[in-house]
């Protein structure tokens, strides 16, 4: 189990990969971000993108199954209080291979609760090219090893 404790600045976890398929792409633009170039092969063939691309929220949900499978899982995670920031840098076509990355940019032992602590980071998807496609600035907080003693 991964407390805030083992968290350092600096540190990265690469969070595995994930192939992106025709099917994967159509069967969540369909359900939640239902625009032509997400969801009609032949309109997005015409669109600015020149063929079919992932909806930018299911990129970002893809980044999320990652971190969970390969970090968040086998943490004392408490959640997150939201994001920062999220850039969809590429589009995401059917065939790329999705590879993710956390590195923590900073780390905050909580004042008020001294059972837990934030940890900053950076999260990056780069598909199989290196070409880094989004990223998004969050924080997450986590439950420390044991309660720091009480500030006087």
């Amino acid at each position: 189990m991964r407390y805030f404790e083992d968290f350092s600045e600096g540190q990265t976890f690469e969070l595995g990969e994930q192939r992106i398929t025709e099917e994967d792409i159509l069967e969540f633009a369909r359900r939640f971000d239902p625009q032509p170039f997400h969801v009609d092969a032949q309109k997005a063939r015409h669109s600015l993108y020149g063929g079919l691309i992932a909806s930018g929220w299911h990129t970002g949900s893809i980044y999320m199954s990652l971190l969970v499978r390969g970090l968040l899982h086998d943490a004392a995670s408490l959640g997150s209080a939201g994001i920062e920031e999220l850039r969809w840098l590429k589009p995401v076509r059917p065939g790329d291979v999705l590879r993710g990355r956390l590195t923590v940019t900073s780390l905050k032992p909580s004042l008020k609760h001294s059972d837990r602590g934030t940890v900053f980071n950076l999260g990056e998807l780069f598909n199989q090219g290196g070409e880094r496609v989004m990223f998004v600035r969050s924080s997450g907080m986590f439950k420390r090893r044991s309660p720091s003693p009480a500030s006087p």
